[in-house]
């Protein structure tokens, strides 16, 4: 389990704000236990996609829904075909 302090010092670039953002938008899950933000392993990977895309690709924040989205049915497709056997692991 990962909590916010340590997530915020695993990525320099993220500010609290742009994560609760992305929490209310429903990119990034997390888990309160009570007054504590828990995310998990994965959670961290999807904070540090969206850093990548904002920061290096310059995706801007109105266009980072859509980007996510197809990001999220190509992981999809890609797993779906491993499964069948027409892609190697």
């Amino acid at each position: 389990m990962i909590t916010l302090d340590i997530l915020c010092a695993r990525f320099s670039s993220l500010q609290e704000g742009d994560l609760e953002r992305w929490i209310c938008a429903g990119h990034v899950r997390a888990e309160r236990r009570g007054a504590e933000l828990i995310f998990e392993e994965i959670d961290a990977e999807r904070v540090r996609l969206i850093l990548e895309l904002r920061d290096v690709m310059q995706v801007n924040e109105e266009a980072l829904p859509v980007v996510l989205s197809l990001l999220d049915q190509l992981y999809a497709l890609r797993r779906r075909l491993r499964d069948l056997g027409a892609l190697p692991g």
